[in-house]
């Protein structure tokens, strides 16, 4: 196990529709423990579908993902992976409407088995540190578009990932709220040393990551590190 990287793709291949479409052409790169980098690309080209492969969320039809040494394919329980490993924020935050904010942080605590007491202090905490403190008994209607952003990521934090996995997630709020959530992952990844992995089409994130793997039609166009 190398505990320098945390994450390795190798030779990736993904089809649809028994081969009819082919999302990713064999792809391979490595990210390093704490790295923080962008995935970027025309629509289309694959992103979304390499970060379902990467957390787990979907097979790939050909090739080999490891993550912190462990190879997905030879793990037996890839939920118990994603809730001791990965967190996950969505373009669209995917809250469930008729759980207040706290209880929409605390879901993935089930999956570990924390006490009720445990999961209300830990998404309440949480909640402050996302600058929620004061709305964690609202339900999502009653909030802001960024404040629901601010929530999800509260949830995918929740579980002390060690690889947090970010699709757009900035895409569905106004440029200034974008600006503050991604000074929130940098906070984030300071304070904890997470591996960041985020897709964005937004030019002015990019700039501010450690590296920049564009990807094209399914493949690897460049690597670019600052």
């Amino acid at each position: 196990m190398n505990s320098e990287l945390a994450v390795r793709a190798e030779a990736l291949v993904k089809h649809y529709d028994g081969g009819l479409v082919e999302a990713l052409k064999g792809l391979s790169f490595e990210v390093k423990t704490g790295e923080v980098l962008a995935i970027m690309g025309p629509s289309g080209s694959g992103k979304s579908t390499l970060l379902h492969l990467l957390g787990a969320l979907d097979r790939p039809t050909g090739g080999r993902i490891e993550i912190l040494g462990q190879d997905l394919a030879r793990i037996a329980d890839l939920a118990k992976l994603r809730a001791e490993t990965l967190g996950f924020v969505f373009q669209l935050h995917h809250l469930i409407p008729n759980l207040s904010l706290r209880d929409n942080v605390s879901l993935p605590m089930y999956a570990r088995g924390a006490s009720r007491r445990e999961r209300r202090a830990r998404a309440a905490s949480l909640l402050e540190r996302v600058g929620l403190g004061h709305r964690v008994d609202f339900l999502p209607v009653k909030v802001s578009g960024g404040e629901r952003q601010r929530a999800a990521i509260a949830r995918a934090l929740v579980n002390d990932p060690k690889i947090l996995l970010a699709d757009e997630p900035t895409g569905s709020v106004d440029t200034v709220t974008g600006d503050s959530i991604f000074a929130l992952f940098r906070e984030l990844h300071a304070e904890r040393n997470m591996t960041l992995i985020v897709i964005t089409h937004n030019d002015k994130l990019g700039s501010e990551v450690d590296r920049v793997l564009r990807i094209v039609d399914g493949r690897l166009a460049s690597d670019t590190r600052k």
